[in-house]
């Protein structure tokens, strides 16, 4: 395969984006430059106008697979990461039964491999069962190439049993990744502790319960040198509290989710369910301050926390139905459409945060439009629009409060080695 996508605008961690051509032949970028001549036989792609930039990377996504498949399988959700112009992700172990053996990853990627056109990377737990009594198989899941543990869905609420965990992985180069609250705090999970809540006659989770648990899991690294990071941050003291800790040397990473710096707890208004996550929105100031916290470094990542579920799930009353929404097809339109466009912060930002970032933090190199790279790239159309449909949708659920709406800005293409996976 060649192809020569002429007169965009090259997107890098560093500085603004610059006009170049890119040409790709059988998945290697053959030259950067202007002016380039198109190869005999030759796909031309034209790009003025458009930005050209490195694929995007999702280290939090839920597949449901094995086990829950009626919400999401590997095949549909590989297909909504690439629609959104995402080629690597990294799924989340609270499956059914949860992938906490070397068996079940040996299964799950099997069958990734079998199903996807791009690479499905898998957590394993750090307990047996998520039950946070007893070890994972840990060193079963690390021969197999697993170097995330994560209980996701839950804390271990032992801090003895997560100590003992940092004290036995971190040898092995392996790092934690700890969703943070305290179950007795936090309620029916419902929704933020406060106004909302209140208004709405629904017990809320306060954010001290995310906030107690987040320095509990910090200090636990610190004590034992392990690596942990912090999943979907939600609130400003949470962010401070990781701040604090960075700046003394512990080795924390942070994520915040697109969700979290989009929306607030007054975007549920009445009851509505695709504003229902764990940990919630919180208040309008939080999300100020996450996005601070973006673009000043606490936050080393974006991801998504890709949470699909079955309409009637979600069709579900406000406390019963579950936490989650999907996300993986629409986090960069979206942050494209609320912050690019508006100033808050460019590309260089995006292609960090939610491309290098997350392969750095996963043992994987990044992959920058530069001569002799490997042609990891999308091509997207800041002047196109994205209506966010059932029909535009490659998941198995629709669960997501952009259902409807129409955003700023386009993915137009989509190249992963000497493929083609998108082209509108």
């Amino acid at each position: 395969m060649s192809v020569l996508i002429r007169g965009g605008e090259i997107a890098a961690e560093e500085g603004a984006p610059r006009r170049g051509d890119v040409l790709v032949e059988d998945g290697v970028i053959r030259a950067v430059g202007l002016d380039l001549p198109a190869p005999k036989g030759s796909r031309l792609v034209e790009a003025e106008g458009k930005i050209v930039a490195p694929a995007m990377f999702d280290a939090h996504v839920h597949f449901r697979e094995p086990g829950q498949e009626h919400k999401e399988d590997i095949a549909h959700g590989s297909e909504a990461a690439i629609n959104g112009g995402v080629t690597g992700v990294v799924m989340m172990p609270n499956t059914s039964p949860a992938i906490d053996s070397a068996a079940v990853v040996r299964t799950v990627l099997d069958r990734a491999r079998g199903v996807s056109r791009i690479p499905v990377y898998t957590s394993g737990c750090i307990t047996r069962g998520r039950k946070g009594v007893e070890l994972a198989g840990i060193e079963g899941m690390r021969r197999l190439g697993v170097t995330m543990l994560t209980d996701d869905g839950d804390p271990v609420t032992n801090p003895a049993v997560l100590k003992n965990a940092m004290e036995y992985a971190t040898s092995f180069g392996m790092f934690f990744a700890c969703h943070c609250e305290v179950p007795e705090l936090s309620g029916p999970r419902a929704l933020n502790e406060g106004k909302v809540s209140y208004q709405l006659g629904i017990q809320g989770s306060p954010a001290c319960s995310e906030e107690i648990c987040m320095d509990r899991d910090i200090r636990l690294a610190h004590a034992t040198g392990a690596h942990v990071h912090i999943q979907h941050v939600s609130s400003a003291l949470g962010m401070e509290t990781i701040r604090w800790w960075k700046e003394r040397g512990v080795k924390v990473t942070a994520e915040v989710s697109p969700h979290h710096l989009i929306f607030n707890e007054e975007d549920i208004g009445e009851y509505d369910t695709h504003y229902k996550m764990n940990p919630p929105l919180r208040t309008a100031a939080d999300s100020t301050a996450l996005l601070e916290g973006l673009k000043t470094g606490v936050f080393d990542l974006i991801a998504t926390d890709h949470a699909p579920h079955s309409e009637f799930e979600k069709g579900q009353d406000f406390v019963t139905a579950p936490n989650g929404i999907t996300g993986l097809e629409t986090a960069l339109v979206s942050l494209h459409d609320r912050f690019v466009t508006t100033g808050e912060f460019g590309w260089d930002l995006l292609v960090r945060r939610y491309s290098a970032e997350p392969r750095r933090m996963m043992g994987l190199s990044p992959v920058p439009i530069v001569e002799g790279g490997v042609a990891e790239l999308l091509v997207f159309d800041p002047a196109g629009e994205t209506a966010i449909t059932r029909e535009f949708m490659k998941s198995k659920s629709v669960n997501t409060p952009f259902l409807g709406k129409t955003l700023k800005g386009r993915v137009d293409l989509v190249v992963y080695g000497s493929e083609v996976l998108l082209e509108r």
